[in-house]
């Protein structure tokens, strides 16, 4: 039946960035489908972690700054080392930072770019390898953007970064898919997070952003749930470096 196609009962999703937002959003649709989560955070996830957990799955809970990638090899190692296994891994960490392009510094430019794309690659790349080693093939699903279509505005790091999160996409699919390893991306339109705070109490950015918007609003981290769990599972096995606009019909206007 091809509801049994979306159950991940039993399976073991990583999900970076998960104490909040779109994180959270994706951690608890994960786990609602059946998934024991690795939360990998800076900061605490303990409304994550309390949810998953009122489901009945097992959360992990593994403090990284992923801006240095010297650390993941030890975070997958804990991952595998609790569960014996990975299934899933959601690359969402990110940051923004906004500036104009004239004014933009190169600290900002390398903080973006080491835990947008860098982190992404180096994560995948390691759990690519755990995921061969287990010959099991495996879910891999990146967070990209509006921005991975669009230049946006004050936001020249950011713009980068996910642009290169849809290529990079791309290539690792055309490389893994012969190991039954689907990379695939999701990209939010503009959502209700910490991220776009500061454009949604921008009187004037708000209404021009809602006016293009055809659904007429913000979307909230829920909506990206369920893209994220159809990329996780079996109902998506011939589906192979594609990016999923969840946008609310941004691109289409």
């Amino acid at each position: 039946m091809i509801l049994e196609q979306f159950d991940l009962s039993g399976k073991v999703a990583i999900v970076t960035g998960c104490n909040t937002g779109l994180g959270q959003g994706m951690a608890l649709g994960l786990a609602q489908a059946g998934c024991h989560i690795v939360g990998i955070n800076f900061a605490e996830p303990a409304d994550t972690k309390h949810q998953v957990e009122e489901l009945g799955r097992r959360f992990l809970d593994i403090r990284a700054d992923l801006m240095k990638t010297e650390c993941i090899p030890s975070v997958i190692d804990q991952a595998v080392t609790e569960f014996g296994r990975i299934d899933v891994l959601v690359n969402n960490a990110g940051i923004i930072r906004r500036n104009d392009a004239i004014e933009f510094t190169e600290q900002d430019w390398d903080d973006v770019m080491d835990l947008n794309i860098k982190s992404t690659f180096f994560m995948s790349q390691t759990v690519a390898k755990q995921f061969i080693a287990q010959n099991s093939g495996g879910k891999i699903i990146n967070i990209a953007s509006m921005l991975s279509f669009q230049g946006g505005i004050r936001v020249p790091s950011y713009t980068a970064s996910k642009s290169a999160v849809q290529g990079v996409t791309r290539a690792m699919a055309n490389e893994w898919a012969k190991h039954n390893i689907n990379v695939n991306a999701i990209a939010p339109g503009y959502m209700a997070t910490d991220n776009t705070a500061a454009l949604r109490e921008d009187e004037k950015r708000n209404q021009d952003i809602l006016a293009r918007i055809p659904a007429e609003r913000w979307g909230k981290p829920e909506d990206v749930a369920g893209p994220c769990v159809f990329l996780a599972s079996s109902a998506s096995d011939y589906v192979n470096g594609y990016t999923i606009a969840v946008d609310g019909g941004w691109l289409a206007r």
